[in-house]
């Protein structure tokens, strides 16, 4: 995986506990924790039939708060959906599948593409990395990410989301959305009608936006489309619930970041706009951090190699 993504294993924060943001809506906060890589956002919702969980974070304890939650509710996780196939998503399938036989996963067929090239590649500089390793302590992390990739179809979906549509997960109605070729070839989002929660998987994240597998042309062109849509509250894939006005002031820091990253503007003065138009939402991470990140994906995804980004684009 490209060396950003390594790089997070160094942004220091810690999950919160789970909590019900909406009635029979619970977020389980993924965090980034040193040392290892991040867990994404995982929401449960509770249906009359049982659980539904979107996203199933990357470490174990992150899981085991998903199962915990399931537990509490005295009710079985009967459907999984994905957001995207990166790992900090679909790295606690596995886990849930063992724990609930029956549960299907449903997410979009990106992961099949995924899995022979972008994770084939990460999982060959993990190989490397462990080789290269004499300190068993610090090849703990690699390996540990090798074992999920090792799960092979245990992370692909049972049913495939191949278009936007109403949907019946656990008896609870869900309108379900796929957009290609955004953060990657296939990302899911869900709004809940009945609480106006809009769950938008990496579609929306921070303290950055995260392009490595990104089209960023055409990601902005999604969040306008969940600009239309009338939610109360969306949860994001990394990072704190949204109301309408944070959101707002999300999709315009995201919008001036493409405009500045695409013009001639000095790569500091892109990197220096996103910090001020996304202060408000940005809270507690590292602001040091937070701009070698922003500086990375202005430098590589913005004005990186033009083969490599009309691939991301489905152009190639």
């Amino acid at each position: 995986m490209r060396r950003v993504v390594l790089a997070l294993v160094f942004l220091a924060s810690t999950a919160g506990a789970a909590s019900e943001v909406a009635p029979g809506v619970t977020l389980v906060p993924g965090a980034f924790v040193p040392g290892t890589q991040p867990d994404g956002n995982s929401v449960v919702l509770d249906g009359p039939k049982g659980l539904v969980v979107v996203d199933t974070g990357r470490h174990p304890e992150h899981t085991q708060a998903i199962l915990d939650v399931a537990r509490a509710a005295g009710k079985p996780i009967v459907a999984v959906v994905n957001t995207h196939w990166h790992l900090d998503h679909v790295g606690g399938n596995p886990t849930v599948r063992h724990e609930f036989p029956e549960v299907r996963v449903y997410a979009s067929d990106a992961i099949v593409a995924a899995r022979k090239g972008f994770l084939a590649d990460y999982q060959k500089q993990l190989e490397q990395m462990v080789a290269a390793e004499p300190d068993p302590e610090k090849t703990k992390p690699f390996k540990a990410e090798l074992a999920i990739l090792a799960a092979g179809d245990k992370l692909v979906p049972d049913e495939k989301i191949a278009a936007s549509g109403a949907r019946s997960l656990a008896g609870r109605k869900l309108d379900v959305h796929l957009e290609k070729y955004a953060v990657t070839a296939g990302d899911v989002w869900l709004l809940d009608p009945a609480t106006g929660t809009l769950i938008a998987g990496d579609l929306v994240t921070l303290p950055v936006p995260f392009m490595d597998t990104a089209c960023p042309a055409r990601w902005m062109a999604a969040l306008d489309r969940l600009a239309k849509i009338d939610f109360k509250l969306l949860i994001p894939g990394h990072g704190a619930p949204m109301t309408r006005s944070d959101f707002a002031t999300y999709r315009a820091a995201f919008a001036g970041l493409l405009r500045c990253g695409g013009s001639r503007a000095d790569k500091a003065t892109c990197v220096d706009g996103w910090l001020k138009d996304a202060d408000p939402l940005i809270g507690s991470a590292d602001p040091k951090f937070t701009k070698v990140l922003a500086d990375y994906y202005v430098e590589n995804s913005l004005r990186g190699n033009a083969q490599r980004s009309a691939k991301l684009c489905g152009q190639g």
